[in-house]
């Protein structure tokens, strides 16, 4: 397969300011993460909240600066350069979590998926007119005509989502970053979206960023996952294998916390019980070493990513069987 964006080294620190002149404090949202995405391919980033894989995507799109890495897209460098950005903002879309907050109410469904195209200048209006009422018909909100004339607030929770996934369908993008995009959705309309997200993205072979805290989803959509704490990636491999025969203490307490509607599940033994959250510097070491049951003295070093089986990565300095 061909890679079509990779990341290298990609760093981002925020300073956190106390309040009434307290003490400031370094949030590290992204450390030293590295990934590659291939044509085609569905890419799963998944953590708690606060894991850094929506600094991650915001990092891509260049709406923030890095601190340090580097992002190729076709094997060019991303930089500060017009060109460059143009042509990754142009070829990577974004769908956000909340598809009312993402979308400007005062703005017709018709205005609001052209937007991009006028922002990037293709077509006259007689193309870009054609080509949002082609959209609309391939996220299946019909009749394409009337829905042009609306505005968001007259549409269901559901059909805004459909909105903004064709808005980022219009340019026609190599790569789209799905942040969340099921998780305000209704549970009975999520798995029409995931179909039709899956559909598209086979019919155009697009590549997917996905986005999620949802293993369930993320299983179901992704060929690969990157599971991230507290800014760095702890394990990545192909998904099914990672969530089968998981390696790290982190990812198999994801796994144990995942609900399903079963009267066993309350009185289910949990393999990894995570212990309570006590102040620690992490500063060094592993991050996930004041929360791992199986913390031992080498905790202190911070451990490498390294191959633990076929194409599947994970830092810890213990393995689980």
């Amino acid at each position: 397969m061909v890679e079509i964006l990779r990341v290298e080294r990609l760093k981002k620190y925020f300073i956190k300011k106390g309040m009434f002149g307290g003490k400031t404090a370094t949030v590290r949202a992204t450390d030293d993460i590295s990934f590659s995405l291939e044509v085609g391919e569905v890419l799963v980033l998944a953590g708690e909240s606060g894991s850094g894989k929506s600094t991650i995507a915001k990092l891509i799109l260049r709406s923030i600066e890095p601190d340090t890495g580097r992002i190729f897209f076709e094997g060019n460098e991303i930089d500060n350069e017009k060109k460059n950005l143009d042509k990754i903002r142009m070829n990577c879309q974004m769908i956000h979590q909340d598809p009312y907050d993402s979308i400007n109410p005062r703005m017709k469904i018709g205005d609001i998926v052209a937007e991009p195209l006028e922002i990037h200048k293709i077509g006259n209006k007689q193309d870009r007119v054609k080509r949002v009422i082609e959209v609309l018909q391939e996220v299946k909100l019909e009749p394409a005509q009337e829905i042009v004339k609306k505005y968001p607030h007259m549409l269901s929770g559901g059909q805004r989502q459909r909105i903004v996934l064709a808005r980022a369908l219009a340019l026609k993008p190599k790569i789209i970053i799905a942040d969340e995009p099921v998780s305000m959705l209704d549970v009975s309309i999520r798995a029409e979206m995931l179909e039709l997200m899956h559909e598209l993205q086979k019919k155009y072979n697009i590549s997917f960023i996905y986005i999620t805290h949802d293993l369930a989803t993320a299983r179901y959509f992704g060929q690969k996952i990157a599971i991230l704490y507290m800014g760095k990636i702890v394990e990545t491999g192909p998904i099914n294998q990672v969530l089968l025969k998981p390696k790290h203490p982190y990812t198999q307490a994801l796994i144990d916390a995942i609900s399903e509607p079963d009267p066993d599940n309350l009185t289910k033994e949990r393999k990894i019980r995570i212990k309570d959250a006590t102040y620690e510097d992490t500063s060094q070491g592993c991050r996930f070493r004041a929360r791992c049951p199986y913390v031992i003295e080498k905790c202190i070093e911070e451990p490498e990513l390294l191959e633990i089986s076929d194409g599947q990565f994970s830092a810890c300095h213990i393995k689980l069987d």
